[in-house]
């Protein structure tokens, strides 16, 4: 569906249409008509080609990453921009134009990003918004903040609390792998800082009082059976889109434009950030959305660590990588055996190919494999080859370049403490 289809006009930049969404930030929830389901727990689609993320913006009220925006972003850091952004990876936006106002004026800002901890171990899809956000941080060389919510996981899976901070410490070692500036990064879990820092948990105060029962149970579902612990979660991620919860970093400073990256099924908890933020005083974060890995069997959801079959651990082996890409990667097959032959995957759903548009650097490259191979040996056309080569670059490139901690790779040494011994300068 396109655009137009949608909304009856053509796309303008940073000017979606305010009909759409009523409450500024406070877009419209999907329907039970629409084929496509995201909320911050579930993603899922009937279209084998994922979700349909045009119509996404629409709903959501977001902008579109443009090539405008894309240009603008490469001329303020001087660098080439970032594959996720050149192949639409990171593909919606709010006032990123603004952050780049700020930093054009020699004004500060921040990057601030997380990890709901709800397993010992992290799988590559997790590693998305980690490996932008070291861009993002090398190229305008600011400071950065990522929240462990281990009490979110605490709220909503069967854990106990030691669990949970457990699994915080263990995915802290995966995420400083990714290489931060760790003069410039603070790394911390809700279970530990809240208790211990003033300017956040007056910020959680400011917000739970200018948000209703009503609005979070409209925005997030919550019912009459949920947890207050639930309910009031979401005030506790919005706190660090402020620069004076870390005191310890920016002082008592209110006016320091924080930028998220972050999947876009996390976008409802800062909908209710932006509109709650003037309120109490403070700037409305900006955001970089991004898509959803995929899952092994298809993008009709996204890749989940309680489905081991359907997910690649970055603690799996060698031989673990090869095999769950071999047998569980969904190769996009045509209706009949003899259309696979002739024309090989659709490179528009086979896994493995869209695997690489995430983590495979060289664009010729890339497209290449997507073109590809008709061999004409024999005068018959041989273009099952791309899946071959899709699968066996992928499986070469899984055990190279992504933070491995429990196999190849850069490895993060020690665990307790971690807040402590990771934080600005």
């Amino acid at each position: 569906m396109s655009y137009r289809a949608a909304v009856g006009e053509d796309y303008k930049a940073d000017c979606p249409p305010g009909s759409l969404a009523p409450g500024g930030d406070s877009g419209p929830g999907t329907t039970e008509a629409e084929e496509d389901f995201v909320d911050p727990w579930t993603v899922q689609t009937s279209s084998a080609k994922g979700i349909d993320y045009d119509k996404l913006i629409v709903r959501f009220g977001s902008s579109k990453i443009d090539k405008e925006l894309i240009n603008r972003i490469e001329k303020a850091t001087g660098q080439r921009p970032h594959r996720f952004l050149r192949r639409g990876i990171f593909f919606s936006h709010r006032d990123m134009n603004q952050v780049l106002d700020a930093y054009e004026n020699k004004k500060p800002f921040y990057l601030y990003t997380g990890r709901g901890p709800s397993s010992e171990a992290m799988h590559v899809g997790h590693l998305i918004p980690f490996i932008f956000t070291k861009w993002l941080q090398d190229v305008f060389n600011v400071p950065l903040v990522i929240q462990m919510t281990d009490d979110e996981k605490y709220l909503w899976k069967d854990l106990t609390l030691d669990q949970a901070y457990g699994y915080a410490v263990e995915n802290a070692k995966d995420i400083i792998a990714c290489g931060f500036d760790i003069n410039k990064t603070f790394i911390f879990s809700d279970l530990d800082y809240m208790g211990s820092s003033t300017g956040f948990y007056k910020n959680v105060v400011k917000i739970q009082k200018h948000v209703t029962f009503n609005q979070v149970k409209g925005i997030f579902g919550f019912t009459d059976s949920d947890s207050i612990g639930k309910i009031s979660f979401p005030a506790i991620q919005a706190a660090p889109s402020f620069s004076n919860s870390f005191p310890h970093i920016f002082g008592d400073k209110t006016d320091i434009q924080c930028l998220i990256p972050c999947a876009i099924d996390q976008d409802p908890y800062f909908r209710m950030t932006r509109d709650v933020a003037p309120r109490i005083g403070y700037p409305k974060p900006a955001l970089l959305h991004s898509t959803f890995f995929p899952a092994l069997q298809g993008a009709q959801t996204k890749m989940s660590a309680s489905d081991p079959n359907s997910s690649i651990f970055l603690i799996d082996t060698a031989k673990q990588i090869k095999t769950k890409v071999n047998k569980h990667a969904f190769s996009g097959g045509r209706d009949t055996i003899e259309e696979h032959r002739q024309f090989g995957g659709n490179c528009d759903v086979d896994v493995s190919f869209m695997y690489l548009t995430f983590f495979l650097e060289d664009d010729d490259k890339l497209e290449q494999i997507r073109k590809v191979p008709r061999s004409e040996s024999q005068g018959h056309p041989q273009p099952a080859l791309r899946c071959h080569a899709s699968r066996e670059l992928l499986v070469r490139h899984l055990l190279g370049p992504v933070p491995r901690p429990g196999g190849a790779g850069p490895q993060a040494s020690g665990s307790e403490g971690f807040v402590q011994r990771v934080r600005v300068t």
